[in-house]
């Protein structure tokens, strides 16, 4: 009995005290949950911060427009209005057209009448090229804006009295103005120093002259400049008393001289060259006025983009093939003409521009200003018959 006593007390003492460690670590966690200093509890983890938002996608760069592609010009044939004739020309186009590959349709006609045109046919004028005897027809367009500007490079390819001051018509060659005689029925002692001077009575029906032809109505738009309208109507109407044989352009007049039909007439260098060089022995000889006279003036061919042309990178082509040494030593072998190209030399029988004498106080730009008038004071005068 004693000892169920003794082991009934020390399990009830060890029940205790298993209570008394439950109570304890009751207390203990119930302390440490204030988190104070020195509790040996950690404090519960910070919850990691909201990230904050993305901003919004920038839009993607819209791409880049695409070049507007140039419009190809069109494969119709280039259309040239050419106040020179076609064995002038004609031979040139092609060499042009063999070179290149394009093909060309090319009007001739007299060049104040083909300017004129133009103007009438305004923008539908399927000319893309003028090539025009002399600067006065062209310069009547470009006083009307109908001419393109050249490129800088195209320009200078020649001199610059050879070509427009405003860049929108270029020298090809040129024709120096003379009187032609036949030797047979003139004595050089009795030719003039200037051309002034064929009013005298001494010249009464001996020099011929051709009153629609471009080059003439260039002579005399140059009188006007250098002399004054009333001095120009002077000669004109001087030659018209002195009875001055008409004809239509030069070459007929140099065709008459070497018949005999008329003593002398006043046309271009180049018309008696090349009859002697088909017939050396033909009688014509060239005179030269003095060389400050205006009868010694230079003219130009000159060759031009019309603004409205729908072809102007083809016309460009054929202005600068003009000016190509194969195309310049054509002007100097077969016309006998003075080239305007620098670096090709003139016909044997002509020397150098700088060299010829020539005059050079005429601004060839302002000679289109002046065609209607030169017109006007030459029908005034009574020349034409």
């Amino acid at each position: 009995m004693k000892f169920r006593s003794m082991v009934a007390r020390r399990w009830w003492r060890a029940l205790w005290l298993v209570a008394l460690v439950g109570i304890l670590s009751l207390t203990t966690a119930a302390c440490g949950s204030g988190g104070e200093s020195g509790s040996t509890v950690s404090p519960p983890p910070t919850p990691p911060a909201e990230p904050a938002p993305a901003p919004p996608p920038e839009p993607a760069p819209a791409p880049p427009e695409p070049a507007p592609t140039p419009p190809s010009e069109p494969d119709d044939p280039l259309t040239v209005y050419s106040g020179r004739s076609e064995d002038l020309i004609g031979p040139l186009v092609a060499m042009f057209e063999e070179a290149t590959g394009m093909e060309v349709d090319v009007r001739y006609g007299a060049s104040p009448d083909l300017a004129l045109l133009i103007e009438a046919e305004g923008d539908a004028t399927p000319a893309d090229v003028f090539i025009s005897q002399s600067p006065g027809a062209m310069g009547y367009l470009a006083a009307r804006y109908r001419l393109r500007t050249l490129p800088e490079d195209v320009l200078d390819a020649v001199a610059a009295p050879y070509r427009a001051g405003d860049g929108t018509w270029v020298g090809f060659s040129g024709r120096q103005r003379v009187l032609v005689y036949n030797p047979d029925l003139v004595d050089s002692a009795d030719l003039p120093d200037s051309v002034l001077d064929l009013t005298d009575l001494a010249y009464d029906g001996r020099v011929a002259v051709a009153p629609a032809n471009s080059s003439f109505q260039d002579f005399i738009t140059a009188m006007r400049f250098e002399s004054g309208d009333d001095a120009a109507l002077a000669w004109l109407a001087g030659m018209a008393a002195n009875n001055s044989p008409n004809y239509p352009k030069n070459s007929a007049i140099v065709d008459a001289v070497l018949r005999g039909e008329v003593d002398m007439g006043l046309v271009n260098h180049y018309y008696l060259l090349r009859f002697l060089a088909e017939d050396p022995d033909a009688p014509g000889v060239n005179h030269n006025f003095a060389p400050d006279d205006i009868g010694s003036l230079l003219i130009v061919t000159t060759g031009a983009i019309l603004d409205d042309s729908d072809q102007p990178s083809a016309a460009q082509a054929f202005i600068e093939f003009m000016l190509t040494p194969q195309a310049q030593e054509f002007y100097a072998s077969e016309t006998r003409e003075h080239p305007l190209a620098a670096g090709v030399e003139p016909p044997d029988e002509l020397a150098p521009l700088d060299a010829a004498g020539v005059t050079d106080t005429i601004d060839f730009g302002r000679l289109g200003g002046g065609l209607a008038r030169t017109q006007e004071l030459i029908e005034q005068s009574g020349i034409v018959r």
